[in-house]
């Protein structure tokens, strides 16, 4: 059976890492491989500059794409991948590599994975996570002071200068190529239960 590729997109703290735990908790099979486009940005020695603040990872260029498109191709023909380690902390990918098995289903998430053609082609459903935005910064801040170590003052200034901006120029815009738009993010239950099943109906019809 040929994996399903479904892409979860919208804005930083959208929701899109809840919609996918309660996507996989209705699926009832563990059958399921787990993407991160963020684990695609590129070591710090790539940019022209080693100064954190100067460097814009909100914009389509922080990230490999490339190399994901290629993992993808191997993931839906059934073949293992070697997906980068990407340490948040440092911004550097990390020596080791995490050996990611195909499954019946591949879910990847992130802010910008409707943008490039390649990598919207390889998607058999692409879902759209649209949220508040003043619920998505509080969520932002949560997650990047608790788990990654940052300051208020560090996110808050990265928010303004570019999550922001980017979001309006590039995430936002992104919605258009969405076959579903979840409204609420993982409060959607109705929204959540119809996707489940159309994704078991897709997984019946290759068998």
């Amino acid at each position: 059976m040929k994996p399903i590729l479904i892409g979860i997109a919208g804005g930083t703290g959208s929701g899109k890492t809840t919609v996918t735990r309660k996507l996989i908790e209705l699926l009832h099979f563990k059958d399921v491989v787990i993407l991160q486009h963020d684990s695609y940005y590129r070591d710090l020695s790539s940019f022209r500059t080693s100064r954190i603040a100067e460097i814009n990872f909100d914009h389509p260029n922080s990230l490999d794409t490339a190399l994901l498109v290629r993992h993808l191709k191997k993931l839906k023909s059934s073949r293992p991948i070697e997906k980068p380690v990407y340490d948040f902390n440092t911004y550097r990918r990390l020596k080791k590599k995490e050996i990611v098995q195909p499954g019946k289903v591949v879910i990847l998430e992130g802010i910008l994975i409707f943008l490039d053609k390649a990598l919207r082609d390889l998607m058999d459903i692409k879902i759209f996570v649209d949220t508040d935005a003043d619920e998505r910064l509080l969520r932002r801040l949560k997650r990047d002071i608790t788990e990654r170590g940052r300051s208020i003052d560090s996110v808050m200034a990265q928010y303004i200068s570019t999550v922001k901006p980017m979001h309006l120029e590039f995430v936002e815009p992104s919605k258009r190529w969405a076959d579903v738009i979840i409204p609420k993010g993982g409060e959607n239950e109705i929204a959540i239960g119809m996707l489940a099943s159309r994704i078991r109906s897709l997984i019946n019809e290759d068998k």
